[in-house]
């Protein structure tokens, strides 16, 4: 039960909305993390909730890579560059639609944002292209 292929992404999802919940019904605070990762060098006020929760989340990695190191093995046919190129244009898009899967996805679309509905409908798009380019276009091979 608890290694079943629908058990683990359940919990994660159930772990991430609880996460989101509650750091913004406790500090007023969106979960995006690119904007708590992006943000942490500004103020050094705010610096403290930002490390605290990006450690939980490496924390809870390691925790989960070390009870299943199994399920942390994947294999992807692309090439070094390809990640780097995919990197910056992650970057980018991030910057320019004000923040990042989820921001927009789960914090943004639970509180109803019209913004944040655009955004992760361009994500998805984007995403359903990018496929589509490398997988039919280049075949598989970038």
């Amino acid at each position: 039960m608890l290694t079943s292929p629908f058990f683990m992404p359940l919990v994660g999802g159930i772990l991430i909305g609880l996460a989101a919940s509650v750091l913004y019904g406790l500090n007023g605070r969106i979960a995006g993390i690119s904007g708590i990762f992006g943000r942490l060098i500004g103020n050094p006020s705010d610096r403290a909730w930002r490390l605290q929760f990006l450690g939980g989340l490496l924390l809870g990695s390691a925790i989960l890579f070390a009870i299943f190191p199994d399920r942390f093995v994947i294999e992807v046919p692309r090439s070094l560059p390809a990640f780097g190129v995919a990197g910056i244009l992650v970057g980018f898009g991030t910057q320019l639609a004000n923040g990042c899967t989820s921001g927009h996805g789960v914090c943004g679309l639970s509180r109803f944002s019209l913004r944040s509905l655009a955004a992760t409908l361009t994500f998805i798009a984007s995403a359903i292209l990018t496929v589509w380019l490398v997988s039919f276009v280049w075949g598989g091979h970038i």
